[in-house]
């Protein structure tokens, strides 16, 4: 039975797992400014950076929770995730290995 690319149904998995770990991913991007002071501070503080470092962990965790709360941005990762898995369905090639694919030689 071959899948319909253009079908917009979500499987458990798809909304559960997948479109969260795209979240994740894009939360990350958008918050790296953060991590790189959370991360700076951490090793700047070595042992005591449970204490010195809260400042920079709740505007962290504060960036990363508005953008897992956000509704208008899970629709976002959603419709992105529809867009990759149409393209695998149609090419049968994954959005990584597509990437790695382009002509290096320019």
């Amino acid at each position: 039975m071959a899948l319909d690319p253009a079908d917009q149904h979500l499987r458990h998995v798809e909304k559960d797992v997948l479109i969260p770990k795209k979240m994740r991913e894009k939360a990350r991007e958008r918050c790296s400014e953060q991590i790189q002071d959370f991360t700076k501070c951490c090793k700047d503080s070595g042992l005591l950076m449970v204490i010195k470092c809260r400042k920079e962990n709740s505007a962290l965790k504060e960036c990363l929770t508005a953008y897992y709360t956000d509704p208008a941005f899970y629709e976002e990762c959603k419709m992105e995730y529809l867009k990759e898995r149409e393209e695998f369905r149609r090419t049968g090639i994954p959005a990584k290995k597509r990437l790695q694919k382009l002509p290096t030689s320019m």
